[in-house]
């Protein structure tokens, strides 16, 4: 009867079941390639924001705090509030302190008591600053070439299986960890894990949440 040229959804899918919402997800999509129409989609769901988006806009206290692909969303996070809040699990937070800047980056000493060389923009101004180390749950299960990693270690507390995918959360020091656990070699329950991560999948932070920009060529750890 009418042909509007965009639609508005105001969280459709909020009350219906799991498998129904995957679906009527499906649905969707599908009925947005057949119309070609702009659909702007409002969701708190952040799978239906990945899995349905073309261009996400993330909001927080009715402010933009990044527009973007959820490519871009995912890898390239504008803040620590975005890297929080895309991704399930979210970001790995590490508190620490700017010590060093150099050509590959910027030099953080971890409040867990490890000092890291993060692959972004070598600010002096951050310099003595306090900042944020960003690891993705996901990025624990990659590790680099040996002279590119990380070693964390991590006390267990809780392992939880998922079918297909196990994670392991844990403390490192004062800060909770999710890492995804290798397909092989799980752990059982309690205990200690030695965790490594690329330098080129770390993130920066600065005090005011805002990200520090990522440089193309990874940097090492020490």
């Amino acid at each position: 009867m009418r042909e509007p040229k965009v639609f508005l959804f105001d969280e459709p899918l909020s009350n219906l079941d799991t498998e129904l919402r995957v679906q009527m997800r499906v649905q969707i999509a599908k009925l947005h390639r057949q119309l070609g129409n702009t659909m702007i989609y409002v969701t708190h769901d952040q799978v239906e924001a990945m899995t349905m988006a073309d261009k996400i806009v993330v909001l927080k206290d009715g402010n933009i705090e990044q527009v973007g692909s959820p490519h871009d969303l995912y890898h390239n996070p504008a803040s620590r509030f975005v890297a929080g809040f895309i991704g399930s699990p979210k970001m790995n937070f590490l508190g620490g302190k700017v010590e060093a800047a150099h050509e590959q980056g910027l030099d953080v000493r971890l409040e867990a008591g490890s000092t890291i060389s993060v692959p972004v923009e070598p600010d002096q101004m951050l310099v003595g600053k306090p900042v944020t180390v960003g690891i993705r749950p996901d990025d624990f299960s990659s590790p680099a070439p040996e002279q590119q990693e990380i070693s964390i270690g991590l006390e267990i507390d809780f392992v939880e299986h998922l079918g297909s995918v196990t994670y392991i959360y844990g403390n490192v020091g004062d800060e909770t960890v999710v890492a995804r656990a290798p397909k092989s070699g799980s752990p059982k329950g309690a205990g200690k894990l030695t965790l490594t991560a690329a330098p080129a999948d770390c993130h920066l932070f600065m005090s005011n949440g805002k990200a520090v920009r990522r440089l193309q060529a990874p940097a090492t750890w020490s």
